[in-house]
């Protein structure tokens, strides 16, 4: 089984993918990961990167051959990226929701304690992060529908939909494990 976990920002995706693997003994692929670490390579910020992304395809293209390769070649893994239920289609995709506001308080609240950089220069409020949020899923809408014609935040698009508004990461974690443990068993 492929597990393919996508979801609003400050959702909790990365956050579920690592947990979850480890507690399936899996390996976990993170395409934000990748991205980041491309786009920190370029001296980009994730937004600025998003941007370029939405004139060069080459930014979302390279991740997307690595994921469809993973996708043909592996199995029992967890990965974690907007397109990754599109580019493994036979995986069980979820996806996590999250009130907005909640979602930028998350995040801000790791940008604070430095667990996350590299998303947008300036994010020095609240406000300041709802508002990168806001673009991000802008830009992730304008860049996949024009490279791929699909909309990531469609829900039909996913087997499973979780709002992780009002859940802690072991409630998300335990909800979504003891899911993919019954479907393990059909």
């Amino acid at each position: 089984m492929i597990i393919s976990i996508s979801g609003k920002p400050g959702a909790g995706k990365s956050t579920l993918a690592k947990e979850l693997a480890q507690k399936l003994d899996w390996p976990v692929y993170s395409m934000g990961n990748l991205r980041r670490q491309t786009a920190q390579e370029r001296g980009l910020t994730i937004a600025e990167f998003n941007t370029l992304g939405e004139t060069d395809s080459e930014t979302d293209l390279m991740v997307d051959r690595y994921q469809t390769e993973l996708g043909q070649e592996q199995d029992n893994f967890v990965i974690e990226g907007r397109t990754s239920w599109h580019f493994i289609p036979q995986s069980f995709k979820i996806f996590l929701d999250v009130d907005k506001l909640i979602g930028a308080q998350r995040i801000w609240q790791a940008w604070q304690s430095k667990e996350r950089s590299n998303e947008d220069k300036n994010l020095n409020s609240l406000e300041a992060v709802l508002k990168s949020n806001q673009e991000r899923v802008a830009s992730d809408q304008r860049r996949y529908q024009k490279y791929f014609q699909i909309d990531v935040y469609d829900l039909s698009h996913y087997d499973y939909v979780l709002d992780t508004s009002r859940l802690n990461q072991a409630q998300v974690l335990q909800t979504v494990y003891d899911l993919v443990v019954r479907k393990l068993k059909m």
